[in-house]
């Protein structure tokens, strides 16, 4: 069982000073060796409530020490009185509503006003009211001001032709009482009363011009040059503006055999990619289900140079996994690496360019037997 530790007086008002100038508990506890902040706590509760008499209590006496306030003194009595009814003057006067009309209403007001300041049973010892009666005055209040709140907000959105949100409405309600602006969203929502003036721009939802079969089926490996080609576009938001990189990798051999960089994701892009192919009748090239690859001309183009297209399962990358490992390594080993996370758009292009090469021509993998790409194609030939 831990021992319990008295504290005498002067530390523990000496820790209220230090707490009532602002100086964080944990420096308090270090400076005066309070171990626990639980403590500290309590003391500073006392303090508040005009007990400070029950500082001087022996361990052990929490709860029985004295039937009431007791004071060394006469005067110490009345100083206790004094703070007592400060308290009460400072944060009544806070409230414009009290001593104009006594009400219901306005005690309502004023306690959810001083909410976290003191707590509802000083509150009402303050003013006179049992928890009991404030309880069920604010359930009865808080009826009446959810169907006047309702009522106002749809002025509101009239009066200003829903032109507001919910943060100028909320702007508006809170001239006359206090309210929180999730609240207001909430009825807006329901009701049916959202700003009319920006529209959410949602993407058109037809049919894409033409989905192709999922015909690589993970089949990664290839038996000769040009057979199954993948592609892809991957972003690069290392430079002054957002780049794109487009690539076309051979299945064969893991190499690049056509790419292209642009500042627009659009059909052109990836047209000038596949443009730096060859005519190759039988070959497959895979892709996702990108708008781009989908388009009417980016098929025309594919067609015309015999190519036959196949396409990801919608939601699925790991259907195009190699080109989608490219991008990564390619990221990995030069811009992460290198710290070029915030460059500019020529040191960007010539980054790309320059490893595309080294992957190419330099760059050797262990399932080429150690070779790179180029050099196992032209070792095979």
């Amino acid at each position: 069982m831990a021992t319990r530790i008295s504290y005498p007086v002067e530390v523990k008002m000496k820790a209220i000073e230090m707490r009532l100038e602002g100086v964080p508990v944990r420096e308090v506890m270090e400076q005066l060796g309070i171990r626990n902040k639980t403590q500290l706590k309590v003391w500073m509760k006392w303090y508040r409530e005009g007990d400070v008499h029950r500082l001087e209590q022996p361990v052990g006496k929490q709860y029985s020490y004295g039937k009431g306030p007791e004071y060394a003194s006469e005067l110490e009595k009345i100083k206790a009185e004094n703070r007592f009814l400060k308290q009460q003057i400072d944060v009544l006067k806070k409230y414009n509503g009290v001593g104009k009309e006594v009400s219901p209403r306005v005690i309502v007001e004023w306690m959810e006003s001083i909410r976290g300041e003191v707590s509802v049973s000083q509150a009402c010892a303050w003013i006179g009211v049992p928890r009991a009666t404030y309880y069920r005055w604010k359930a009865a209040y808080g009826i009446k001001t959810k169907d006047h709140t309702v009522e106002k907000i749809h002025e509101l959105c009239r009066q200003h032709k829903f032109r507001y949100g919910y943060r100028k409405i909320t702007a508006l309600l809170r001239r006359e009482y206090k309210i929180n602006h999730k609240r207001v969203q909430r009825i807006m929502q329901r009701e049916g009363l959202q700003c009319r003036v920006r529209l959410k721009k949602r993407k058109p939802t037809g049919q894409p011009a033409y989905i192709a079969e999922h015909l690589l089926k993970r089949q990664f490996e290839a038996d000769a040059p040009l057979q199954k080609l993948v592609t892809d576009i991957t972003y690069l938001p290392f430079g002054g503006k957002t780049l794109y990189l487009s690539s076309i990798l051979d299945l064969y051999n893991g190499e690049i055999v056509a790419y292209s960089i642009a500042d627009k994701q659009d059909t052109a892009f990836v047209l000038d990619t596949l443009g730096q192919l060859p005519d190759l009748p039988g070959t497959i090239l895979h892709s996702d289900q990108g708008s781009v690859y989908t388009s009417q001309a980016y098929q025309e183009a594919v067609k015309g140079k015999g190519i036959t297209m196949s396409m990801s399962r919608k939601g699925t990358p790991a259907d195009n996994a190699p080109i989608e490992s490219f991008h990564s390594t390619l990221k990995s080993e030069t811009f992460y690496l290198e710290g070029l996370t915030c460059t500019t758009t020529a040191i960007v292009e010539q980054t790309i360019r320059e490893y595309i090469f080294y992957y190419n021509s330099i760059r050797i993998q262990t399932k080429l037997n150690n070779q790179s790409p180029v050099h196992y194609r032209q070792l095979v030939a």
